[in-house]
């Protein structure tokens, strides 16, 4: 070989090295801006971090930052190839092309492709910040190029039928996925898990999803005499009573554990001397198609904990409580004045007995289950809807997952029942 020849060589060499180490950086960047965490680029940002701007201006637009990446990776790996290909065929003659291919992909392979991606996945908030110039130029320079191959692309997409416009996702499904994807891998308990799943849904539930039923309503009738009235008052577990006239459709008031206390004090004590209609509140109704962030932010500007549910024809549904809303985000919230009724009981066997009337949001919770609740608010309505008809007490039901045996049933009402989780066959 004469010195020309070697030194081409050399340079052929080097060329093809320069250029891994370019593609290289191609994908490390490509895998550090892809999976680089928004939220901390945003705080970063916050504090005046230039290249952390300059990585949310980045991604901000990927297609066009992936187009550029992905133009400048082709074009280096092309040229490395073809020149690895001249240099083995001059050395070897025609097997040179094969030898060439094999060669390139194992260094493409290990030294462009796994390597710098393994770094940046592992790393990628630190490389993202890195990157951040260089891409920024490359996308300047080749944004000509990248538009007309975004033109090209999604015309030929379009052509084909595919839908290539807008997030597949909402923000909310993504921020969900998300905490779901963090429990599985074990960083998100299952309680910080309910909890910020409760603050997701608060805008896709109503207050008819979590009220209290008025069949479970203690109610006043404010025709009683005081002494009446204040002995069922003292007696009930709750702060706030409705006070009906005659029909318990009839909501006149609400009367307060702490009006009446402050009352009857005045009164020295003589019940007779208490005038209710005059300590009442007045009631406040809201439709039971309100969402539950909207009643949130309804409760904080009124200053109130308690509204009565009303449907489209102003008949009573329930109650709906501040304390009601908060315990969708924390869970169970219990006092020493409550009175706890077990609608949740796990037997021995491994399986569950729950009254009818616990709402199927309540059973996914304690059993870390997925039962469907778009169509029916308890799990005896689920049942109902599911089986298409009111069951008989010994009767099995299977959907879902789950098993459901009908252990009481009074009129049409589903007392108790017997659930199980048993996965179902796939045939």
């Amino acid at each position: 070989m004469t010195v020309e020849f070697e030194m081409w060589m050399g340079w052929a060499a080097l060329g093809v090295l320069i250029l891994l180490a370019l593609s290289a950086f191609f994908s490390g960047s490509e895998t550090a801006l892809t999976a680089t965490s928004k939220a901390r680029m945003l705080t970063l940002d916050r504090d005046k971090n230039r290249r952390a701007g300059r990585v949310l201006y980045l991604i901000e637009d990927k297609e066009s930052l992936i187009g550029a990446i992905l133009l400048g990776n082709n074009l280096v790996n092309i040229l490395a190839s073809s020149i690895a290909a001249a240099v083995f065929l001059a050395m070897f003659g025609e097997a040179g092309v094969p030898i060439a291919t094999l060669v390139m992909t194992a260094l493409v392979l290990i030294f462009s492709e796994v390597m710098p991606k393994t770094y940046a996945i592992s790393n990628p908030d630190r490389m993202a910040l890195a990157v951040s110039l260089p891409i920024r130029i490359v996308v300047i320079v080749f944004s000509p190029v990248v538009a007309g191959v975004q033109t090209i692309v999604r015309g030929v997409l379009r052509l084909l039928g595919a839908n290539v416009e807008g997030p597949v996702l909402s923000a909310h499904e993504e921020i969900r996925g998300q905490i779901d994807l963090h429990h599985e891998e074990g960083g998100v308990v299952k309680e910080d898990r309910d909890m910020l799943g409760g603050v997701l849904d608060l805008r896709e539930l109503t207050v008819d999803d979590v009220m209290v039923h008025r069949k479970s309503l203690i109610m006043l009738d404010i025709e009683d005499s005081p002494e009446v009235l204040m002995r069922d008052a003292l007696n009930s577990p709750h702060t706030r009573l409705p006070l009906y006239r005659g029909d318990s459709e009839n909501i006149v008031g609400i009367l307060h554990a702490r009006d009446l206390a402050r009352a009857l004090y005045e009164a020295d004590g003589d019940a007779s001397k208490v005038d209710i209609g005059a300590i009442k509140r007045e009631p406040w109704f809201i439709p039971e198609t309100t969402e539950l962030l909207d009643q949130l932010s309804a409760f904080r500007e009124k200053r109130e904990h308690f509204a009565l549910v009303v449907d489209e024809y102003g008949a009573l549904r329930g109650i709906i409580t501040l304390e009601d809303i908060i315990e969708e985000i924390v869970g169970e919230i219990e006092d020493e004045h409550d009175i706890t009724i077990e609608g949740v009981t796990t037997q021995p066997d491994g399986s569950v007995i729950v009254d009818g009337t616990v709402p199927i949001r309540d059973i996914n919770r304690a059993l870390d289950w997925d039962l469907p609740d778009e169509e029916a608010v308890t799990v005896a309505g689920l049942v109902i809807h599911e089986a298409q008809t009111i069951p008989e007490a010994g009767q099995v039901f299977r959907f879902h997952g789950v098993q459901f045996e009908i252990l009481e049933r009074r009129r049409n009402q589903i007392q108790k029942m017997r659930i199980r989780e048993e996965p179902e066959i796939e045939v």
